[in-house]
């Protein structure tokens, strides 16, 4: 199994089976989207055989391609970066000249420093402000592991069985064919005026957005391509997918740890939409072990022992 190679806000490992659950049981047969990829933790966990990808973010996009084609590079140019906060305020203003200056794709040097960024900025944040640079201060760990060279190859694996897009979400209706599954993970509607957080490139994703991709999967749907969606559990998302016959609405909950107050961290309820029928579906049980052994065989082949005992027992 493969697992996710950047940190990044709003991941579904921990709900990661309540999705599985809702697939299709033969999903590991069909083709495969993600259209709002972020950390990928889906993907990377069903290794599909086929599909695409897709964010509209292009420096992410740009790491993407240049782990499916340049692992290599990647790795060389990786370890050469420190864990140093005046070296990484140079690394930041690099990366902020090489967007300002425009890159082609694949730019082995800013897919590097999105790398060294993303493991030594504060939280393991991505955010942009609205010229698209990278925002975020340093984060003081103590020893980061900016290159895990084992992770990023399984990711490079993955990735090469995979067509890549820099679209908007919109590019899913003229790829996806009848029985081919997706899976939408769009920024999630604020659950208050003062908690959004959206901020993952410089344009933001708005109410007409959520409409725009409600539409989607209508469209989705009577082409017979079958999607699970998550987001927010609040009433102006629900709305758009209530009463739409073939339409299921699930309330679930995460850990959501990014609020500006500490005891409005912790549990929230999340929605998950579907139009995978009852009948097809892998179901709760089942999803639960085969996320659980999938992690255990990850575990395992990193040699952790004590993590895999640890995964082991809760698992039984």
């Amino acid at each position: 199994m493969a697992e996710p190679i950047l940190k990044w806000a709003g991941g579904k490992r921990q709900i990661l089976h309540e999705i599985v659950a809702l697939m299709p049981d033969d999903f590991r047969n069909r083709t495969f989207h993600e259209p709002f990829f972020g950390g990928g933790a889906v993907t990377f966990w069903m290794e599909p055989k086929r599909g695409t990808i897709n964010d509209i973010n292009p420096k992410l996009i740009n790491f993407y391609v240049v782990v499916r084609d340049h692992v290599d590079e990647l790795i060389e140019d990786a370890k050469r970066h420190k864990t140093e906060k005046e070296y990484f305020y140079k690394a930041r203003a690099e990366f902020n000249e090489i967007v300002r200056n425009g890159f082609g794709i694949p730019n082995i040097r800013l897919a590097s420093l999105l790398l060294y960024l993303n493991k030594t900025a504060f939280n393991g944040l991505y955010r942009e402000n609205r010229k698209g640079e990278f925002n975020v201060p340093f984060g003081r760990y103590k020893n980061p592991k900016i290159v895990n060279e084992e992770r990023l190859r399984k990711a490079s694996e993955v990735l090469k069985k995979l067509d890549i897009y820099n679209e908007d979400f919109t590019y899913i209706l003229r790829v996806a064919k009848p029985g081919d599954l997706v899976y939408f993970d769009p920024p999630y509607h604020p659950v208050s005026e003062t908690a959004s957080f959206t901020n993952y490139s410089k344009e933001d994703f708005s109410k007409e957005d959520q409409k725009r991709l409600r539409d989607v999967c209508l469209e989705l749907h009577e082409k017979g391509v079958y999607f699970i969606l998550s987001n927010s559990y609040v009433k102006p998302v629900r709305e758009l997918y209530e009463g739409i016959e073939g339409f299921e609405i699930l309330k679930i909950y995460a850990k959501r740890p990014i609020n500006s107050k500490a005891d409005r961290r912790g549990e929230v309820p999340e929605m998950l939409v579907t139009n995978v029928p009852m009948g097809l579906r892998v179901g709760r049980e089942r999803a639960k072990l085969l996320v659980n052994n999938g992690r255990l065989k990850a575990l395992m082949a990193s040699k952790s022992l004590v993590e895999y005992l640890t995964v082991s027992e809760r698992s039984i």
